[in-house]
């Protein structure tokens, strides 16, 4: 064992050790259900990435212990940070916290201290991308959750008595899975898809485009001009890697001049993040069309990942007139130029279209969106933001038309979906605040299901912990003699 994995494993301990010393009240409480005959989680994750993770610890923190976590991914990945995450780092401060909920042994500064060195540490501007996943791996294996890998969840439907069964794919293999609660931590695209403009998709063969959430294939790319749309951060992340395989790379945005100031470096203060979710609704349609509309810059490190290279170059003001296959090459025209590709990758984010989503499809026209329960005044008007959900304080769906369909309120969408009703989306620094509003809401509805029967077993509670008979016995003892 190396001097690495040996202070690695002792601060597991320490972390279970600390975790042992607040395990209180330690009893599990939740009574077990069946449906037909068939066992029924408590919960359903649909995610194994760091918000699935962080829910199932803090249920866990609950003492609900009957929830399963279902991942698309194969087995041993944590998110996707060694998937379509291509950023050299993350885009967080390094003093973020959240997966380790409040337990310091847990936190990512322990591990890294554990593995580099306090000195490595001090010295760390922003934690790597692909460290960030190892930790992630490190802290589900220390607190010892378990992740159904390759499974993919194709339906929720709707049962009787509050069920909930999941329509799951796992290795191949179609299964049903019943549960009392899902909690969607799905990622940033979990209440939309990735979106592709159709001027590509009508104009390109698809082997000749790919989305920055796509496989892509740098290597193939060496030598090759490559034009990237889109200038958000995992455009110019995905144009770094294809520079670092030796491309020529050129990044066409519509705007005139990038973004220099964070909006999301503004809102990480716990009063936010906290109490987001109690303004009122004009509050918050007010903040979210500013909010949103003032866009992120690309991390000063990403921008000068790219702008290293001599082969890269950045178009403003270049929104895509014409996309066209010209001699085995892409024509690409903008208002300012026109020139040949052989490669386009596109950086245009995702749609908020609770449609798409295959899980949701069944019963997305019954869920409220914000342009059903919001008028925005005039200047304010936002269709883009009318699309998102309309959520309950602790993330749940909520109907559209009361009544219509109740089970809404056992689904629970930790998604970017959740932006305009909690200020909380998928990231890393919203998680020790979310995953307290949704393992809430979850034990609330948990006891208030079994809520019936919690008087009668009090009544009926005879578990004895006085016993007076040895003071009985001698007091009888001391009257005999007395007599």
């Amino acid at each position: 064992m190396t001097t690495q994995s040996r202070a690695l494993d002792e601060l597991a301990e320490r972390a279970r050790f600390e975790l042992d010393c607040v395990n209180y009240p330690a009893r599990e409480w939740v009574a077990p259900r069946r449906f037909e005959g068939e066992p029924v989680l408590d919960v359903a994750i649909v995610g194994g990435g760091q918000n699935g993770l962080a829910v199932a610890f803090r249920l866990l923190r609950e003492r609900v212990t009957n929830f399963r976590i279902f991942d698309r991914s194969a087995a041993g990945s944590a998110g996707p940070w060694r998937s379509f995450a291509r950023m050299a780092t993350l885009r967080t401060p390094k003093h973020v916290s959240g997966p380790e909920l409040g337990t310091a042994a847990l936190s990512v500064r322990a591990w890294y201290e554990a593995k580099y060195g306090p000195e490595a540490w001090a010295n760390l501007h922003k934690i790597g991308r692909e460290e960030w996943h190892d930790y992630v791996v490190w802290l589900q294996r220390t607190i010892g959750i378990e992740t159904t890998s390759d499974a993919n969840v194709t339906d929720i439907e709707p049962l009787a008595d509050g069920i909930l069964a999941l329509h799951v794919t796992i290795a191949g293999k179609a299964e049903r899975i019943l549960a009392r609660n899902v909690v969607l931590a799905t990622g940033i695209e979990g209440s939309g898809r990735w979106l592709m403009p159709q001027i590509i998709t009508q104009a390109l063969p698809r082997e000749r485009y790919a989305h920055t959430a796509d496989a892509i294939d740098f290597e193939a790319l060496r030598g090759k001009r490559v034009a990237v749309i889109g200038a958000g951060a995992s455009a110019f992340d995905n144009a770094a890697c294809a520079l670092e395989h030796g491309a020529i790379v050129d990044v066409f945005a519509r705007r005139r001049r990038l973004p220099a100031v964070n909006p999301n470096r503004w809102i990480e203060f716990a009063g936010f993040m906290r109490h987001f979710v109690d303004l009122s609704d004009a509050q918050k349609w007010s903040f979210m069309t500013t909010f949103l509309a003032m866009n992120q810059p690309p991390p000063q490190e990403t921008f000068d990942r790219c702008a290293r290279f001599g082969t890269f170059d950045l178009h403003l003001g270049s929104p895509i007139e014409s996309l066209a296959m010209d001699g085995g090459r892409i024509r690409l025209a903008t208002p300012q130029m026109s020139a040949h590709y052989d490669f386009l990758i596109v950086g245009t984010g995702f749609s908020v279209d609770l449609s798409t989503r295959p899980e949701l499809a069944r019963f997305a026209d019954k869920i409220a969106l914000w342009q059903d329960r919001y008028t925005a005044p005039a200047g304010e008007e936002s269709p883009l933001l009318g699309k998102y959900p309309y959520l309950t304080d602790a993330f749940q769906f909520t109907e559209k038309a009361p009544g219509e369909a109740p089970y809404l309120a056992r689904i629970y969408s930790h998604t970017f979906g959740a932006m305009p009703s909690l200020g909380g989306a998928a990231g890393i620094s919203q998680l020790k605040f979310s995953t307290d509003r949704i393992a809430f809401g979850i034990t609330r509805q948990l006891f208030l299901d079994d809520a019936a029967g919690y008087l009668p077993a009090l009544k009926s509670y005879d578990v004895v912990e006085l016993d007076t008979s040895t003071f009985e016995a001698n007091r009888a003892k001391r009257a005999e003699k007395v007599a």
